[in-house]
């Protein structure tokens, strides 16, 4: 297990209240790594960056970003992205607090632990133990890595933790033909499959599967070590990614902020995030493209619905001792890389 270091940092606010916190990625890669190299002699296979114009290949700390609408490129600078407001902010701004069944897991994507930031964690017990028993999701929106977010902050454990959420265009709408069919379904058949499900039926322990794949990948590769099936190379990869800057507020008398804030919101004080116009009723099968989201807007909360079957991962024998993993989160959907 790899050391944790934090990779933002900032404070979670609602109302008045200001907690100060600092942002752990929550999940690991453990696949075994590798590259490419040339099956004559084994040298390594490197891709260089270079310009279509001079043919110079370029260094990282020359390159910019740009965007292409097909007929001009407008160059954008890294100092471009950091005068924008949002990438400045370092507020994870609570927009409301939801029923916790009313994430649907589709919309899950990366998960980050949040460590309380300061000389006193009193906020940020208050708030973990606010949500356990409400049982609420607090719905956030806050920046990272220049992309602007909209993410679930709930309990895990004695932990706060943030799942950043797909916006509500980027979820597919999943119309099969062969699903609008009807089908019959006998109560024999019906029987039949749930007692295949009864005889499956046990509590999930993460812990109790493996990645067979991976396991096997590294019995052949050490197996190659031992027979001499190797050669020698200086070659190192990654840089451990560098704490980034900010600093978060220490709450100065959390029970005023508190009251404070209540009484801000029963004036009518509180600007509640805008919300998406009602969508009309129209019988065409054609989903119309949501709007892009601004700060204050948030997609619209779905039911969850019921999953299919889960991971095809083999179950290990009982007489295996496999290493305790943190159990992974509820029902993730598939990981999104953040920008």
């Amino acid at each position: 297990m790899s050391v944790m270091r934090s990779i933002w940092k900032g404070a979670i606010t609602f109302g008045l209240v200001n907690v100060p916190v600092k942002l752990y990625s929550a999940t690991e890669d453990h696949d075994v790594s590798l590259h490419q190299v040339h099956d004559a002699d084994g040298g390594r296979i490197r891709y260089q960056r270079k310009c279509e114009i001079c043919g110079k290949v370029v260094d990282y700390e020359h390159i910019d970003k740009a965007y292409d609408d097909g007929d001009r490129t407008v160059v954008i600078t890294g100092d471009d992205l950091k005068s924008l407001p949002e990438e400045r902010s370092r507020e994870i701004d609570v927009l409301e607090f939801v029923p916790s069944d009313q994430v649907d897991p589709i919309m899950l994507d990366r998960s980050y632990f949040l460590e309380p930031d300061g000389t006193s964690p009193k906020a940020y017990v208050l708030l973990r133990r606010t949500l356990e028993e409400t049982d609420r999701t607090a719905i956030v929106h806050f920046s990272l890595r220049q992309k602007t977010r909209l993410a679930a902050l709930r309990v895990r454990g004695d932990v706060l933790m943030l799942q950043t959420l797909l916006w509500d265009d980027e979820v597919r709408e999943a119309r099969f033909p062969a699903l609008e069919k009807p089908t019959r379904i006998s109560d024999k058949e019906l029987d039949m499959s749930s007692s295949l499900v009864d005889s499956l039926s046990d509590d999930f322990e993460p812990a109790d599967f493996s990645d067979d794949y991976q396991h096997e990948l590294r019995e052949l590769i050490d197996a190659k070590l031992d027979e001499g099936e190797s050669l020698d190379t200086d070659a190192t990869f990654g840089e451990a990614p560098e704490d980034e800057d900010g600093e978060g507020g220490e709450v100065i008398d959390l029970m005023e902020a508190l009251r404070r804030s209540v009484e801000t919101n029963r004036s009518g004080g509180h600007r509640k995030p805008t919300k998406k116009p009602a969508a009309a009723t129209t019988t065409s099968s054609t989903k119309k493209p949501a709007a892009k989201k601004s700060a204050s807007e948030k997609p619209a909360a779905k039911k969850s619905t019921s999953g299919g079957a889960g991971s095809a991962a083999k179950k290990k024998p009982a007489s295996s001792a496999p290493e305790k993993k943190a159990a992974p989160q509820k029902k993730a959907a598939p990981q999104k890389k953040a920008g």
